[in-house]
């Protein structure tokens, strides 16, 4: 015989003892194991282990897919179910590296086929479609494929690692075991965050569950505030933004002038290679390497900027950047290279 399960009688006091009769038959020893739930948290816990490896699998691979929702609750939820049956955490993490694969595998083909575009596409489903492209460019180019084992750590780059991996013609095989030794480790890390803080975990499932549709609310509304913030922080830059912007046929006209200004390309050396078009007389820069730019241009100078990045972020940052450093004259080009190809401009190989 088995010693009896220890539970807490706290939340019955002040209960009719006809309530507590009806309590006591509903609530099953495995569910008193770590004390007193309420009914609410028993049924959600209840539904959860009933659904929990396909929770995993499901979530994981929706939003691998694009999906704009959170998986890793889900792991570390799946990593407190498993205190009592290892296995169960087991599953989950190989359930959620398959899921991540399969996941993956189509925006992998998309980026070998369409190329830097995906990559835009995919970034304009980012809260940080700004700056997505070209970290995720600078992450690859200095770390290579292995910058896949970390791809789910870094903001951005997860949702744009397997399109990028594509785009630059990396093998299916080495894309599949680099992404899926990132997806073993970023699953595995919220699998343990949930096994070691289990208790804090059923505690604040308890609370949730006594605070109802109040709890809901809250959570909803904490949600809300973070995505209002980034979306009006985004709108602030972009509206600093469009009001120094260089439109293609200016630039255009002031080439056939003869008034040709200094022309920077700051994509990175990754998106050149990729694009393979460049306006002609443009200079590659690198933006973390600006000093030895700054020394070939006069302060008097006219000096357009372009990239290819949604909303020409990253010109518009080095535009900025040169103006602080005495060049006055500086824009950034509107639409960017993408802008002057739909124009229907010349263009020579970058």
């Amino acid at each position: 015989m088995g010693s009896e399960p220890e539970f807490s009688w706290s939340c019955f006091q002040g209960s009719d003892p006809e309530f507590l009769q009806l309590q006591l038959v509903s609530l099953s020893p495995t569910r008193l194991r770590n004390g007193c739930h309420s009914p609410c948290s028993v049924e959600f816990t209840d539904f959860y282990g009933g659904f929990a490896l396909a929770t995993v699998f499901g979530v994981v691979l929706l939003q691998q897919l694009g999906a704009p929702i959170p998986a890793s609750p889900i792991l570390i939820l799946a990593g407190a179910n498993a205190i009592d049956n290892p296995l169960q955490g087991v599953y989950a993490l190989a359930l959620a590296v398959a899921a991540s694969g399969i996941g993956s595998v189509p925006w992998f083909y998309a980026g070998r086929r369409y190329g830097y575009r995906v990559l835009k596409l995919v970034c304009r489903m980012t809260l940080s479609a700004d700056s997505c492209v070209r970290r995720t460019e600078g992450a690859f180019e200095r770390y290579g494929v292995a910058s896949l084992v970390v791809a789910k750590f870094i903001p951005g780059l997860a949702r744009v690692a397997a399109p990028l991996a594509g785009a630059l013609r990396i093998g299916l095989a080495p894309f599949l075991a680099y992404s899926g030794a990132g997806a073993a480790l970023w699953a595995g890390s919220g699998i343990v965050l949930g096994l070691v803080f289990h208790r804090q975990i059923d505690w604040l499932l308890g609370r949730l569950a006594e605070l109802g549709g109040i709890g809901v609310i809250v959570i909803a509304a904490a949600l809300a505030i973070y995505v209002a913030f980034r979306f009006v922080d985004r709108w602030r830059f972009l509206r600093s933004l469009r009001a120094a912007r260089i439109g293609v046929t200016e630039l255009y006209d002031m080439i056939a002038r003869g008034d040709a200004p200094v022309i920077l390309d700051v994509r990175s050396k990754t998106h050149r290679a990729l694009d393979g078009r460049s306006i002609p007389g443009a200079r590659p820069v690198d933006p973390e390497r600006l000093e030895e730019t700054l020394a070939a241009i006069g302060r008097g100078q006219e000096v357009v900027v372009y990239c290819a990045c949604p909303n020409e972020a990253t010109a518009f940052k080095v535009a900025r950047l040169l103006r602080s450093r005495g060049i006055r004259r500086v824009r950034p080009l509107a639409g960017g290279i993408d802008a002057w190809v739909d124009a229907g401009l010349k263009t020579e190989s970058a």
